[in-house]
């Protein structure tokens, strides 16, 4: 079935503003199967975890099956390599401090200028608690993308972890995941992969690419403020956790510290239900070619995520279009037509003469939602030169966002652009 833009946006209740939510990479609106889950969640089951009565028990089976459609999403081996948490930046920096016994003095640890800085200051900042030395990764400046044989170099020198984003939040780039993470693993290092700007836009096979660790956030895929964790089995059993002394002493669990967000895991599990829809409705297509890999509720989790990759494909291409058509404007990361497998559609780029607040500011009067700054991506924004400048105007299509949009907002640019200053 051809993807149907207006069911799908049925799907979102916001979506009845009258607003162009372009501000996607900063949070995605949320999807209806998932805040009927949360409701579900606090009127029917609202009780804390491991009691002898009943709502705590359709709590604890929640959280269980939430669990369960995670690995599903992730093709992990095992529902007790999820972990729950807060956000992907504090799961982040309760994993770099439990790795941080493993690392000794003079240890490397890498990092990268595209990467958002959740995936680089608890690095930077286990590295001078433990006395370990950061290298860094470079990037083509030209084109957003990682300087491969830096990379290299870099793994060369044998390190003990190895840290980069699957795609970035800045710049759109999509990352060699499995490539990275084999020559890290062929000196030992462990890998640690920074998902939540690409989990909106495509398929996470954590088997398959073989990372130790993976984060992502739901309120980045159409779910709510929540973060989300996969480690490799033998290493969540092997680590000492940061735990009070009751809690378990096994994975998932013992790395669940306090009282979870109940009703925020059960939105986790509605905006997976929502991907299965998409997959049940305009993912049949795919179906041959991924049933080869995946069953069940993980094949048609694979088949939404390919039919939001196609939509997408297209909104790309029309958004660097607008830009490119836009005098005074210049646009960062890969722009090549013939390249868009290698990006997500999260766009960024500066207009002359205008402070990238101001254009946001503007936008944001004609009811078009953009960020400017730089997104918590503060290394590639020093990289590119633009931080001084007040860093770059982001612009990130999701698959609920339609082609007339991106038009409204280029037209609304180029209104702005000829403004006298």
């Amino acid at each position: 079935m051809k993807f149907d833009i207006t069911a799908v946006r049925s799907q979102f209740p916001a979506l009845k503003r009258a607003a162009v939510y372009f501000d996607n990479p900063g949070g995605t609106q949320i999807a209806r199967k998932s805040l009927d889950r949360i409701e579900q969640c606090l009127l029917d089951t609202n009780a804390n975890h491991g009691g002898a009565f009943e709502t705590s028990q359709k709590m604890d089976a929640m959280v269980e099956t939430t669990r369960a459609a995670v690995a599903d999403w992730f093709n992990a081996a095992s529902p007790n390599e999820i972990i729950f948490g807060a956000n992907m930046t504090t799961l982040t920096y309760h994993m770099s401090r439990t790795l941080g016994r493993l690392f000794h003095p003079d240890d490397v640890i890498v990092v990268t200028h595209l990467d958002h800085d959740a995936n680089i200051s608890p690095w930077l900042q286990i590295a001078e608690d433990r006395g370990c030395r950061i290298r860094w990764v470079d990037v083509h400046t030209e084109d957003g993308t990682l300087d491969m044989e830096d990379m290299q170099r870099a793994i060369a020198e044998k390190p003990r972890l190895v840290a980069f984003g699957y795609a970035s939040n800045s710049m759109g780039t999509i990352n060699a995941v499995e490539k990275i993470t084999g020559w890290a693993h062929d000196v030992g290092a462990l890998v640690y992969v920074d998902a939540v700007q690409y989990a909106p836009h495509g398929l996470i096979d954590v088997r398959r690419s073989d990372c130790d660790f993976l984060v992502a956030s739901a309120y980045k895929f159409f779910g709510p403020h929540a973060g989300i964790l996969y480690g490799r089995m033998n290493l969540l059993e092997s680590l000492q956790a940061y735990k009070v002394r009751p809690a378990p002493d096994a994975p998932p669990m013992k790395f669940e510290t306090g009282t979870g967000n109940f009703e925020a895991i059960a939105g986790i599990l509605g905006a997976l239900e929502y991907f299965e829809w998409l997959g049940e409705q305009f993912g049949q297509e795919y179906e041959e070619e991924l049933s080869v890999l995946y069953s069940g509720r993980s094949l048609k989790l694979k088949q939404g995520m390919k039919a939001v990759q196609s939509y997408e494909h297209g909104l790309s291409h029309a958004v660097l279009d607008v830009l490119e058509e836009t005098p005074g404007v210049s646009v960062y990361g890969i722009t090549d037509r013939d390249r868009l497998q290698e990006r997500v559609p999260t766009v960024t780029f500066t207009l002359k003469n205008w402070h990238p607040d101001r254009i946001a500011e503007e936008l944001g009067k004609r009811n078009i939602y953009v960020w400017s700054g730089n997104y918590y991506a503060l290394a590639i924004s020093q990289r590119l030169g633009v931080e001084e400048k007040g860093g770059m105007v982001r612009v990130g299509p999701v698959h609920y966002n339609t082609l007339e949009e991106i038009e409204h907002f280029g037209n609304a640019l180029r209104e702005i652009a000829a403004q006298r200053r």
